[in-house]
């Protein structure tokens, strides 16, 4: 069982990447929201080799509202979110 249900916004960043493996591993089911306008897929395969833990991934832009809501639809446990996605 969940310790907790975690939204992140650019979940493949290297901040957002790191806070996912942190929470993968301390037992949080993790849903990560990143359009990897400045990141890459990659760092879902890394997070899984590191900790054995997949977490959710939605490429979605967080301004699309629309997008956001169906991730919230699927994922209605979310307790938390921690918001990372920025454009440089």
């Amino acid at each position: 069982m969940a310790v907790g249900h975690c939204l992140i916004t650019g979940g493949t960043g290297y901040i957002g990447s790191f806070t996912t493996l942190a929470l993968l591993e301390a037992g949080y089911e993790v849903v990560i929201v990143d359009n990897l306008y400045n990141s890459s897929e990659e760092a879902l395969k890394r997070i899984e080799l590191i900790c054995g833990k997949k977490p959710y991934y939605y490429n979605v832009n967080i301004t699309d509202e629309k997008s956001l809501d169906e991730v919230f639809k699927k994922h209605p446990k979310i307790d938390s979110l921690i918001h990372f996605a920025a454009l440089k």
